[in-house]
């Protein structure tokens, strides 16, 4: 059945859609030549993106189709035949004829196996890919093997076979970043170089400042100070070191300094009196001067020391007019054959414990502190003292804006062997008496100084490290005779 036929749609211009009459060869509103214009082809249904074919459109006006029970709801009748069981016919009106089907293509060729190409090996210790210039995901992309004839040895950029792109770029890292005789190396991989900013080259590992963890061995005296938990930086110093009297006798040196937080620069200080304490007490032991004597004047020169910090520029006064001046508490020990020498300003303290430990140990020290003052004027007992919030508060320090330096020595004869242990309270807050230092202390200390030093720093690491901690460890050789007790 055919279609009502439809009325003719006006023609207009392609170019601006205006309307033109029978004839035209121009377009009368902006002139466009319609000679070049093709003739309209005939409409044809419109296939869409996605190959379905668009709902037909609605029956003309009028035209109440008869909806078939096999019509797809259209209105249109279901058609009788589907298109494949029609004859076809040529240009000719004959019928074609049938063609024979297409014989199946042969399968394609098996393809070749792929060439065999090596696990990657694990990345290189520390290397880090993500560098800028280093792929990420290389590994996806293995290269091929080269020619077996060629040297097997490694070079640099040359992969090795079977070696993937991942594996070549660790090889370079590691090869370029390879420390040189005598520098710093990485402590996280192991393999890198440190570079001045204070990275690794190799794997990109912040460095730990150095002072958050030192240690130090000279002769039979060890020491180890260690930022703790709490703090962002070490604001403890030591110096350790050996010499020899004029008569040839050994003497050991050991200086240990707790800057004051609530100061400017107190690392700083810390830092200036134990070096200038353990070097005036090393110059003056083998000139003859009494150890005791030269400890005080070790103390004095430290004092020097941090008082030469507050000379800063004026600038600097401007930014931070209430500022403290750098301070630092000291105390130190000095022992010679059968004597012992003990200096301080300050709360940090020294140890004496017997190797034999059936002898009880004993604190030779007594702190510039709040709470000593309370005991010593038996207004509290040490132990309410000491629980007090004003506990710490020190009395005596180095630095220019202390009331009056009073160093404190003390000499002592020990009558057995023994341990000197050299402390700031970082680690007397978790060993405060002489029972309980002893009680931490491994029973070979003296022989093992480092070893020893290193389980005290660790015993108030594990009670919560809230301070920094230093710690000193000077074996006292068994006299040739006792004269005295500690």
């Amino acid at each position: 059945m055919s279609q009502m036929p439809q009325q003719a749609a006006v023609p207009k211009c392609p170019s601006c859609e205006e309307p033109l009459e029978p004839g035209d060869r121009f377009c009368g509103a902006c002139g466009y030549d319609l000679s070049a214009v093709p003739a309209r082809p005939e409409d044809s249904p419109t296939i869409a993106v996605n190959g379905s074919v668009p709902a037909p459109a609605p029956p003309p006006d009028g035209v109440d189709w008869p909806v078939a029970r096999d019509s797809d709801g259209s209105g249109r009748p279901a058609p009788v035949h589907a298109a494949a069981e029609l004859p076809g016919t040529d240009s000719g009106g004959s019928p074609l004829q049938p063609t024979e089907p297409a014989p199946p293509a042969p399968p394609p060729p098996p393809a070749a196996p792929p060439m065999p190409v090596a696990p990657p090996e694990p990345d290189a210790p520390g290397v880090r890919l993500d560098r800028p210039g280093r792929p990420q995901d290389a590994d996806e992309y293995p290269l091929q093997a080269p020619d077996p004839r060629l040297a097997a040895e490694p070079v640099p950029g040359v992969p090795v076979p079977g070696a993937t792109v991942r594996d070549a770029t660790a090889r370079d890292a590691t090869v370029a970043s390879a420390p040189a005789a005598g520098a710093k190396v990485c402590v996280a991989c192991r393999a890198g170089r440190v570079d001045d900013d204070g990275y690794c080259e190799n794997c990109g590992h912040a460095q730990p400042r150095e002072r958050d963890h030192m240690e130090q061995e000279s002769g039979p005296v060890a020491a180890v100070s260690d930022r703790g938990l709490r703090h962002h930086r070490n604001e403890d110093a030591f110096s350790v070191g050996c010499t020899a009297l004029p008569d040839g006798t050994p003497a050991s040196v050991a200086i240990v300094c707790d800057g004051v937080s609530s100061a400017t620069r107190p690392d700083d200080a810390s830092l200036a009196a134990s070096r200038a304490a353990g070097e005036s007490l090393l110059g003056a032991l083998p000139r003859g001067t009494h150890p005791q004597q030269a400890m005080h004047d070790a103390i004095v020169a430290a004092s020097h020391a941090v008082n030469a910090l507050a000379d800063e520029p004026a600038t600097a006064r401007e930014q931070a007019p209430h500022q403290n001046a750098p301070a630092c508490t000291l105390v130190g020990a000095v022992v010679t054959a059968g004597l012992l020498v003990v200096g301080w300003v300050g709360d940090s303290r020294v140890y004496w414990v017997p190797v034999d430990r059936s002898t009880p140990p004993a604190r030779l020290t007594e702190d510039d502190s709040w709470a000593a003052q309370m005991v010593a004027a038996n207004l509290m007992s040490e132990a309410e003292a000491y629980a007090d919030e004003r506990a710490h508060a020190i009395t005596g320090w180095l630095g220019a804006d202390a009331y009056e330096l009073e160093p404190h020595t003390a000499s002592f004869k020990p009558d057995r062997a023994g341990v000197v242990v050299v402390c700031s309270d970082g680690l007397w807050n978790y060993a405060e008496s002489a029972e309980e230092m002893a009680e931490v202390m491994p029973l070979d200390a003296a022989s093992r100084p480092l070893h020893s030093a290193r389980v005290l720093v660790g015993h108030a690491l594990d009670g919560g490290g809230h301070d920094n901690v230093t710690v000193a460890l000077v074996p006292f050789p068994a006299p040739p005779q006792g004269a005295g007790s500690a």
